[in-house]
């Protein structure tokens, strides 16, 4: 018992002596770890930075049936915005509720809501440079072919 004592006290008196300097408070975060600097790995060869199927990057953003469209932000002829979780249009809004890659792109399946109605859909969503190809899965393989817009724009002035 004594020597169980004796240990426990060394050890309380060993951690007070211990010095705080090497303790940072919470305001003041500790310095990086230094290592070894790694190159990200390399495409295979042969193969474009971006590529049908290569991540929800390609079909991430906003899309148009014709470029003079991406300016608008309101009505019918304005852009569809897609994002890894959701796919907004004109009077319509969709969840993706499933996403598996595809040898030319992604198949989604979709939960949407449009006109106070809700519809399930299937889609492919395949990127060739700025043009997605949206074709509706259980609508008789129906495309659309879309312009990838640039970023966003601020919103048009109310007439």
């Amino acid at each position: 018992m004594k020597r169980s004592l004796l240990t426990m006290a060394g050890l309380v008196l060993g951690l007070a002596a211990c010095e705080r300097q090497g303790v940072n408070p919470p305001t003041e975060p500790a310095a990086p770890v230094q290592t070894a600097e790694v190159a990200p790995p390399l495409a295979p060869a042969g193969l474009d930075p971006v590529m049908p199927g290569a991540g929800p990057a390609t079909f991430v953003g906003r899309w148009a049936g014709q470029p003079g469209w991406c300016a608008r932000t309101t009505g019918p002829e304005r852009p569809v915005t897609i994002t890894p979780l959701r796919l907004d249009g004109y009077e319509s809004s969709c969840a993706i509720t499933s996403l598996a890659q595809v040898a030319n792109g992604y198949d989604a399946a979709l939960v949407c809501q449009a006109e106070g109605q809700t519809t399930r859909e299937r889609v492919r969503l395949s990127v060739q440079d700025d043009v997605l190809r949206l074709t509706w899965l259980n609508r008789d393989d129906a495309v659309i072919l879309l312009t990838r817009c640039a970023a966003p724009v601020t919103p048009e002035p109310a007439e």
